[in-house]
C-alpha cells in the first residue's frame, strides 16, 4: 500500500485565512488538526486543534486551574471572540516545524515511521514532479491521518 492509496481529501487553510474560520472547520469536521498551505498550495504547517484551544483560554486560566473552575458559562461562550481578526499564520508558533510530507510512492510503513518521528496527527502526501526535484514542490494529493493509517494497518493484519 502506497501513500497515494492512503491519502484522502482533507480541508486546508491558508496562512492569511481567519483563525475563527479554521476553528469552525476543525469543530465542524471534528479534526485533530488542519493542514496550513501557502498560496500555491504547498504544505507549510500543521495547526493542531489544541493550539487554537490554547489561544482561546486566557493565560491566567491556564496557569491556575482553580480559576478556570469558577468561570461562568456566559464568559466561556465569549472565549471564541479571542480569535476574531486573527489570521492562521499568527496562530502558528514562530518556530513551527514544516509539516511532515510523504512522497506519493512511500509505503504505509514509511508514512507510519514519518508520523511517529514527527509526532504529527497527519502527514501530507505530495506527488513530486517527474524529475523528482523536492525543491520543485509537487501536487498535494491529500493527507493521511493517524486514525486512517491505524484503520488501514489494522485491516491489513
Amino acid at each position: 500500500m502506497r501513500a497515494r492509496d492512503l491519502a484522502e481529501p482533507f480541508p486546508t487553510v491558508g496562512l492569511d485565512d481567519q483563525a475563527l474560520d479554521a476553528a469552525r472547520l476543525l469543530a465542524e469536521h471534528r479534526l485533530p488538526g488542519v493542514l496550513v498551505v501557502d498560496g500555491p498550495g504547498v504544505p507549510r504547517a500543521v495547526l493542531p486543534a489544541s493550539q487554537l484551544v490554547r489561544l482561546l483560554v486566557p493565560e491566567y486560566l491556564v496557569e491556575d486551574p482553580a480559576l478556570a473552575a469558577v468561570v461562568d458559562e456566559a464568559h466561556a461562550d465569549r472565549l471564541c471572540e479571542e480569535l476574531t481578526g486573527v489570521r492562521v499564520g499568527e496562530c502558528l508558533p514562530k518556530d513551527a516545524p514544516a509539516p511532515p510530507v510523504a512522497d506519493a510512492e512511500d509505503t504505509a510503513v514509511e508514512v507510519a515511521a514519518l508520523m511517529a518521528r514527527t509526532r504529527s496527527p497527519l502527514v501530507a502526501v505530495v506527488e513530486r514532479p517527474p524529475d523528482g526535484r523536492a525543491a520543485a514542490g509537487g501536487r498535494l494529493l491529500g493527507v493521511v491521518t493517524a486514525s486512517n493509517l491505524l484503520h488501514r494497518l489494522l485491516g491489513a493484519s
